[in-house]
């Protein structure tokens, strides 16, 4: 097995064994919300940038339980592909999409986000979304810089590129190693980092769930890039797409919005 396809292995794992079955309630347990959140992050940043038509496409990379997925399509867009390589949070997307009526505009996609995009014809999207850390989950930066290469080409002239991600440029120390994620009666999750390089954290995830009298605890572990903003917007600008804005956002994630010229 190549060390990319590795890495892949067991990020899927990571999610399949712990995270999936918690996702949502990670992002605070209200899908609705994590939805109306999304919409407004990009009607804030101008998305659409025209009004979409028939078959405007879009395209969500790494889309979870399709929180901006459904965002496209309340904004408008009429085929959006919602690509991860969790079937579970993918299934959860479909329950959602059919409850809020947008299961006609948003079609799951069960693939590897860069293996789907090799599918998908040049200058055939108005938008591309990879949120929620979808970019430093990829094995490499040579990796991420394909990967924009790749979204920049599916790009039609004045698409809009957005990313959130949480930078890792300060290396923590001691207990601040340790950061809460969330808590209720009946679950605590906790993550625990480890700077292994310059490039690469190894993220823990602990998650506690109340069995019984008692706490059972499961834990599982993931390697994430240390990205900057410099250096995103360094290749932004070299593959030829136009950082718009590129600021800290909600929740302390960064949000990069770029555009097709």
């Amino acid at each position: 097995m190549t060390s990319a396809a590795a890495h892949e292995a067991r990020y899927q794992a990571h999610y399949a064994s712990l995270l999936a079955p918690h996702y949502t309630w990670m992002l605070g347990g209200d899908p609705e919300a994590a939805v109306t959140a999304q919409l407004e992050l990009l009607r804030g940043l101008g998305l659409p940038r025209k009004q979409p038509g028939a078959g405007s496409f879009a395209m969500d990379l790494g889309a979870g339980p399709g929180p901006g997925a459904l965002a496209l399509a309340r904004l408008g867009f009429t085929d959006v592909a919602a690509v991860d390589t969790s079937e579970e949070l993918l299934d959860e997307l479909v329950r959602h999409a059919g409850r809020t009526g947008a299961a006609q505009a948003v079609r799951p996609v069960h693939d590897d986000i860069r293996a789907h995009l090799a599918t998908v014809p040049s200058r055939s999207a108005e938008a591309v979304l990879c949120l929620g850390d979808t970019l430093p989950h990829l094995p490499h930066r040579a990796d991420v810089l394909a990967l924009l290469v790749e979204i920049c080409d599916v790009l039609a002239e004045g698409g809009s590129f957005v990313a959130t991600y949480r930078e890792q440029r300060h290396v923590a120390r001691g207990t601040d190693r340790f950061l809460p994620v969330r808590s209720t009666a009946d679950r605590i999750l906790t993550c625990f980092l480890e700077y292994v390089d310059e490039d690469t954290v190894l993220v823990h995830d602990l998650l506690h769930t109340r069995d019984g009298d008692g706490w059972r605890l499961e834990t599982s572990a993931y390697p994430k890039l240390r990205l900057t903003a410099e250096w995103l917007d360094e290749q932004c600008a070299a593959i030829g797409l136009r950082v718009r804005h590129h600021e800290i956002g909600p929740r302390g994630m960064h949000v990069l919005h770029a555009v097709k010229p």
